[in-house]
């Protein structure tokens, strides 16, 4: 190959300009590469923003356990916990999905939802019961607050939402995760729809995602007459799967539409989005080694000891597993809305 300075100047331009061509062709390439893939990931993501979103306050009541299942508002507190509503893209009434976090508050999961929900014209009500009561997590320490209190904060959600212009009152569905997936479990019973419902409006069904099950409630075989999905990890070690197959055994057998849904090796949280394995959660109280059953209105007892349980009980452990699996949360993500998408269909 012959020296650059042997070549002569008109070989040495042609060379200058066929490499300049070659570099613009390839800038220009690269330049349309850069260009169409975020245009790309900007047509994906579109669907999912909210034409527009609201933050509303809902009035609500800070009760204990013993309040809640004798229908004691005298003695509450009043508090004021909120609301993200996420109106889909669309016109008119549209379907509802309200989210209800777990011991954590609102956590990565939840914003994921929103936005598949979100993306399939389907808006979305996410509860903060936390903020307003001055909390951060329960996690530690479960007695902080009344396992059913959200139960109420669902149910002042579904009111507002009831009478909101851009909601459709006969296609709100509950969905609720871990603490909150346990309130969307309890939260179909009749009996705590008569105590503390004054909506007017039922859910048009019920999705709890890896809910504790380990408790017997009066009536817990009566829930109203709509469709209750759990949805489990088979791995889970904080909510134990074999609480809620028992409790949905016991509901089928009653005649209730109740199914339940698990994913092998999934953890408890399986569907976060922030994480692909689990790890130990060394502060957490899990109830898996506790069985409690309400006897008598309001007296929730250790059915082990006979007295009336407590955090403090020998049954009450810590050091369960959380975290994602991709296989589960992508698996759950497409049975979740299409199942969401049968409940809320006109017609």
């Amino acid at each position: 190959m012959p020296h650059a300075s042997s070549l002569r100047p008109s070989s040495l331009s042609r060379t200058l300009a066929g490499a300049a061509l070659s570099l613009a062709v390839l800038g220009a390439g690269l330049g349309a590469s850069l260009t169409a893939a975020p245009a790309v990931a900007q047509t994906a993501d579109r669907a999912a923003i909210a034409s527009r979103v609201e933050l509303h306050p809902i009035p609500s009541l800070t009760l204990s356990d013993s309040q809640f299942l004798t229908g004691d508002s005298a003695g509450a507190t009043p508090v004021t916990v909120s609301g993200e509503f996420r109106v889909a893209q669309g016109e008119g009434r549209l379907p509802v999905v309200v989210l209800m976090h777990g011991s954590g508050g609102i956590g990565p999961n939840v914003e994921m939802w929103a936005r598949l929900l979100n993306a399939q014209g389907i808006s979305t009500f996410a509860v903060d019961g936390f903020t307003g009561r001055g909390l951060v997590s329960t996690s530690a320490d479960q007695a902080r607050l009344g396992r059913l209190n959200l139960i109420i904060d669902l149910y002042r959600s579904l009111e507002i939402l009831a009478k909101h212009p851009r909601v459709d009152p006969q296609r709100i569905v509950l969905m609720g995760f871990s603490r909150g997936g346990q309130a969307a479990f309890y939260a179909s019973l009749a009996r705590f729809h008569a105590l503390w419902n004054r909506s007017g409006a039922e859910f048009a069904g019920y999705i709890p995602f890896y809910p504790d099950c380990a408790t017997r409630y009066i009536d817990d075989l009566k829930p109203v007459a709509k469709p209750i999905h759990l949805i489990h990890g088979a791995a889970d070690d904080y909510n134990p799967l074999r609480t809620c197959a028992a409790q949905a055994e016991r509901l089928q057998k009653a005649g209730v539409n109740v199914t339940l849904t698990s994913y092998p090796d999934a953890h408890h949280g399986f569907d976060t989005p922030l994480s692909d394995g689990p790890v130990v959660s060394a502060t957490a109280q899990t109830v898996r080694e506790c069985s409690i059953e309400e006897r008598a209105p309001g007296q929730l007892i250790n059915t082990a000891t006979n007295a009336p349980f407590a955090y403090t009980d020998a049954c009450v452990q810590k050091g369960p597993q959380v975290g994602g699996n991709p296989a589960a949360r992508a698996a759950a993500q497409k049975d979740v809305l299409d199942l969401v998408l049968s409940l809320v269909k006109k017609g």
